[in-house]
């Protein structure tokens, strides 16, 4: 840190993907930002680590499908400037039985969004395809050219980067402590070793920690619940490696039902896909089992009737832990944390395991709302923490939710 400097413009609490693209987007525009982070930079405890996460453009909800285009090319902005690529561009599918209510509604916002896709029977699929993949009598595919595979360190790394180089000042760990309005306007964050950084203004995006950080400093309990999740690789059947990479074309895939079971074609690792159940038990993250989900029986079962003995579905290759942090409505958290703090202090959370995709313009929006009030172009109205002062639930979704809690003791 720069010798004595302890007044910024921003300060960014959580190191994170979202809170990187928050500090590169508030450095790039020429304000002095803080990001602090409680542990090491590109740790793999809270949900921003791993090695690859899925981007599509189809969502139940029409309000999404902007937020991801607009991610798409603010992703390949950011990889220009970086001079390295983290995302790759693959089709996608989106699967299901044909009077699925999250499907149907799948199918309502591209229409809304003038979202170019197929309607694919099973047949149809099998030949676009080639027998690749499978589906039941009764279900469909919708497919899209807007999806792909983000390698989410990577991308947590190459927003540090960007921040550092536009001037940001970068410091993990850092432990937050507390926060509390400066007299003379803004905020004092104060942290662990007794060092306090005034900001004039604050963005938190502590991801999992996010409800567990809010209400130890300022009494506020978020509706965020931290879920622990498993995520599972999958053996690919020697002689048809190429036909489920990426290279070779494979889509990513969301499977709509119970449960919903989400993939990315072979990439990261060699011969191997992810193919996992969205879903978890709720968990204190600092205190997680580390231990995997339930639902692997449905998972197996799912595969063999989808890739017809192409993979080994016995047992998987390896398994990898991560953490959502989910709201009631499974929608993000992007406001003011208003009270005594007005519009000094912004959240960014409760992304629900599907936000990293929209890093981008996750951190445009809170950088936005920190530096000018407002976040142009984009409706928040889904997004304000006030929704839940109507209904615990947040908004009312006529789709089933995606995302399975399994029950256990927190």
């Amino acid at each position: 840190m720069e010798e004595g400097r302890s007044d910024f413009d921003v300060i960014v609490i959580g190191g994170g993907i979202m809170g990187s693209s928050t500090a590169y987007q508030t450095s790039k525009r020429g304000h002095n930002t803080l990001l602090l982070e409680r542990f090491d930079f590109l740790h793999h405890l809270g949900s921003s680590h791993g090695e690859s996460r899925t981007l599509r453009s189809t969502y139940p909800e029409p309000y999404y499908s902007s937020l991801v285009s607009q991610s798409h090319l603010l992703w390949r902005l950011s990889e220009s400037e970086a001079g390295y690529s983290v995302y790759t561009q693959t089709p996608h599918l989106d699967i299901g039985p044909a009077d699925s209510s999250s499907l149907r509604a799948v199918l309502s916002s591209c229409l809304s969004n003038s979202l170019p896709h197929q309607v694919l029977d099973p047949d149809a699929l099998h030949r676009k395809f080639s027998g690749r993949i499978g589906l039941p009598e009764g279900w469909i595919a919708v497919c899209t050219e807007m999806g792909g595979v983000i390698k989410p360190t990577k991308a947590v790394s190459m927003f540090l980067s960007l921040a550092s180089a536009r001037g940001a000042v970068l410091r993990d760990k850092t432990e937050v402590k507390g926060i509390r309005r400066d007299e003379k306007g803004g905020v004092i964050v104060c942290c662990d070793k007794g060092e306090e950084f005034r900001g004039r203004k604050c963005v938190i995006t502590a991801g999992a920690w996010m409800r567990k950080l809010v209400e130890s400093m300022v009494g506020v309990c978020l509706p965020i619940q931290p879920l622990e999740t498993t995520v599972w690789y999958w053996r690919i059947e020697e002689g048809h490696e190429e036909g489920y990479s990426i290279e070779g074309g494979f889509p990513t895939f969301a499977s709509y039902g119970e449960p919903y079971i989400y993939g990315t074609p072979s990439l990261e690792f060699p011969g191997m896909m992810k193919i996992a159940v969205h879903g978890g038990h709720p968990c204190y993250p600092d205190r997680r089992s580390w231990k995997p989900s339930s639902g692997l029986n449905s998972l197996k079962e799912w595969i063999r009737g989808r890739f017809r003995g192409n993979l080994q579905d016995t047992e998987p290759a390896f398994v990898q832990s991560c953490m959502y942090s989910m709201t009631p409505d499974e929608d993000f958290i992007l406001d003011f944390l208003g009270g005594e703090f007005g519009e000094d202090v912004v959240l960014g959370g409760g992304f629900s395991g599907h936000g990293f995709k929209m890093a981008p313009v996750v951190g445009r929006i809170l950088a936005d709302l920190a530096l000018t009030g407002t976040a142009d172009g984009v409706e928040l109205q889904h997004f304000r923490l006030a929704r839940f002062n109507a209904d615990p639930k947040g908004n009312i979704k006529e789709h089933e939710d995606q995302v399975g809690r399994s029950l256990g003791q927190q």
